[in-house]
């Protein structure tokens, strides 16, 4: 069986690094053949494993610098059939890329809008005066770079080598510490799940809308989980969408879904929340440094 895996494109994202890793992991603890499909964007790699057209999708989640990826939790909670497999994270080390001769030519700089947010204190000391453009990759703009010297984008080293471009400075990002956490989303009535290797899941995602914004709604189902001694390791909030001050809650928390007292508390929760949907169990893949 050939796994078709959906990632941001194109070729060089740090989106395709992090699948590529997951695909050595999988091919060690499986043997199952792969084959990588990039996508212009994260919801479109959510909707080809929606869609069927793939069987994967590895996604990034939440970065140190910049907090949560809003693209994929918003389409995570939109479409009801997508489930969180694995996890993984992977250090980011950004890299100014221009055919530029010096930092003094380059007016433009283009990249995904969290490279350009996970570098903004490089940007305002170095190239204070540059227009700084969102894209929908990092790699989006590197095609472009050789037929205008004024340019030029933030990515990988890995993706420099890929296209040969040159480097002008490396490791921009504000933070060293800088990673990524990524998922690995599948369907869920794949039938590919029964070829996964066994794990021990370590954590589970949930998210859920509250009936009203009234004192305590948010509260309540949190006090469920500390009475429980369930660790929560995230939470945050969404717009729903639908009205000014209505929010979605994300919450990753540090137990397994089929535990006791995960059922009891999802149970519980159940009579404080409107909507509640469970993502799934997973554990984290592990990443060593010879494969970055």
């Amino acid at each position: 069986m050939t796994l078709s895996i959906a990632h941001l494109g194109p070729p060089g994202t740090y989106a395709e690094q992090a699948t590529i890793i997951y695909v050595k992991w999988l091919t060690q603890n499986t043997g199952m053949e792969t084959v990588l499909r990039p996508y212009p964007s994260i919801a479109q790699s959510l909707k080809a494993v929606a869609q069927g057209e793939t069987q994967l999708a590895v996604v990034p989640v939440e970065n140190s610098i910049e907090g949560s990826v809003t693209m994929t939790m918003d389409t995570l909670w939109q479409i009801d059939s997508l489930r969180i497999k694995s996890a993984l994270v992977m250090p980011i080390a950004h890299a100014l890329i221009s055919c530029a001769t010096s930092l003094d030519r380059i007016k433009t700089v283009y990249s995904h809008p969290q490279g350009l947010a996970q570098c903004q204190n490089w940007l305002g000391e170095f190239l204070p005066t540059v227009q700084l453009i969102p894209s929908n990759s990092t790699t989006e703009a590197l095609q472009t770079l050789q037929h205008d010297l004024t340019t030029a984008a933030i990515a990988s080293a890995r993706a420099a080598q890929i296209y040969n471009l040159p480097i002008l400075a490396n490791n921009i990002n504000d933070y060293p510490e800088n990673c990524t956490r990524f998922w690995v989303i599948s369907q869920t009535a794949s039938d590919i799940i029964q070829h996964f290797p066994v794990q021990n899941p370590s954590h589970t995602s949930i998210a859920f809308s509250v009936p009203a914004n009234v004192p305590g709604a948010l509260m309540k189902p949190l006090q469920v989980f500390a009475q429980l001694g369930i660790n929560l390791s995230r939470i945050e909030s969404r717009p729903t969408k639908r009205s000014l001050g209505e929010y979605l809650f994300f919450i990753d928390l540090e137990a397994a879904v089929d535990t006791p007292k995960m059922q009891s508390a999802l149970g519980e929760i159940n009579a404080y929340t409107e909507v509640l949907k469970i993502f799934g169990s997973y554990s984290l893949v592990p990443i060593s440094t010879q494969e970055l």
